[in-house]
C-alpha cells in the first residue's frame, strides 16, 4: 500500500501530491477532492494509476478552461498552451474534443469576432487579416466565412481612416509623392487596389497643394547641400532627378534650381 506524504498548492489551478513510494503528481483540484486525497490517506497501486491517468487529463482541462477563461482562442493556440504546460498529446486531443462538444473552442467564432473587432479599431484590410488568422490555425473554409463580414463599404471606411491619418504625416512631400505613399501603404495593409483607388479619389489634398512649395524649398535645400561636392552640371542633375523622384514639377524644380544657382554666384 502507498500513503499521500503531502498535499501542497501549485502554481496556477494545480496541487502537488507527494506519495510514500516517492512519485510527485500534479493534479487538480477537482481529482484531489473527487478521490478525496488526504495526507496520510493509504490506496494501492492500481487506484494510484486510475487517479495518475484520470489527473493528467483533467490538470490539462483546468489549465485549458483558465486559458480560455481571459479571451477567446484558436484550436492551435490551445494545443500550443496544453504542450507548454507538458500535457501529453493524447490527452491534448481529449481535451480539444470535449471543448469543442462544450462550444468553448470555436474557430469560425474566433474568426468572426477577431474580424469584427479590427473593423471596428483596426487599420488592416482582408488580405492581412487573412494572413492574420491563418497564422492563428485557423482553415481556409472559416477564415473565408469570418472575412465574409468585411463587405466593401467597411474596407473602404477602415482604409479612409487609415489614409488620413497618415496623411498627416506627409506634409513635407509633394501632392503626387503623398499619393503614391497612400497607395503603397494601404496596399500593405491589405486593403484591394480598387478599394485605394476609391480611397484616393476621395481624400482631398487642397492643404497638401497649398504647401507644395514650402516642401519643394525644404526637400531642395536638403538635397542642394548634399550635393555640393559635385561639378555645378553634376550638383544640378542629380537635385532635379532627385526632386522629380519626390513627385514635384519640373518647371518648380527648374526655378528653385535657378534661384540656388543665382544666389551661389
Amino acid at each position: 500500500m502507498l500513503t499521500v506524504v503531502k498535499i501542497s498548492q501549485g502554481r496556477g489551478p494545480y496541487y502537488k501530491v507527494e506519495f510514500s513510494n516517492g512519485e510527485k503528481l500534479r493534479l487538480s483540484e477537482d481529482t484531489v477532492v473527487r478521490h478525496r486525497l488526504l495526507k496520510g490517506q493509504e490506496l494501492d497501486e492500481k487506484m494510484l494509476d486510475e487517479i495518475k491517468q484520470e489527473g493528467k487529463e483533467d490538470l490539462g482541462f483546468q489549465l485549458a478552461l483558465n486559458y480560455l477563461s481571459y479571451q477567446l482562442r484558436t484550436e492551435k493556440e490551445l494545443r500550443t498552451y496544453l504542450k507548454e504546460n507538458e500535457i501529453e498529446s493524447a490527452d491534448r486531443q481529449k481535451i480539444v474534443v470535449r471543448l469543442k462538444e462544450m462550444d468553448l473552442l470555436n474557430d469560425l467564432v474566433y474568426g468572426e469576432s477577431y474580424v469584427r473587432t479590427q473593423m471596428r479599431i483596426g487599420d488592416k484590410g482582408p488580405r492581412v487579416l487573412q494572413q492574420k488568422l491563418k497564422q492563428k490555425g485557423l482553415n481556409d473554409t472559416d477564415i473565408q466565412h469570418a472575412l465574409y463580414l468585411y463587405e466593401a463599404d467597411e474596407q473602404f471606411q477602415v482604409a479612409a481612416h487609415t489614409a488620413k491619418k497618415a496623411m498627416r504625416k506627409f506634409h513635407h512631400s509633394s501632392p503626387r509623392e503623398v499619393q503614391r505613399k497612400i497607395q503603397q501603404l494601404l496596399m500593405t495593409k491589405g486593403f484591394s487596389s480598387d478599394i485605394s483607388k476609391n480611397v484616393l479619389a476621395e481624400l482631398d489634398f487642397s492643404e497638401i497643394e497649398e504647401q507644395e512649395t514650402d516642401a519643394l524649398e525644404l526637400q531642395g535645400e536638403k538635397l542642394w547641400r548634399k550635393n555640393q561636392r559635385f561639378e555645378p552640371a553634376k550638383r544640378r542633375q542629380k537635385v532635379k532627378q532627385s526632386l522629380y523622384q519626390k513627385g514635384f514639377q519640373l518647371d518648380q524644380i527648374d526655378a528653385f534650381i535657378r534661384g540656388k544657382e543665382e544666389a551661389d554666384e
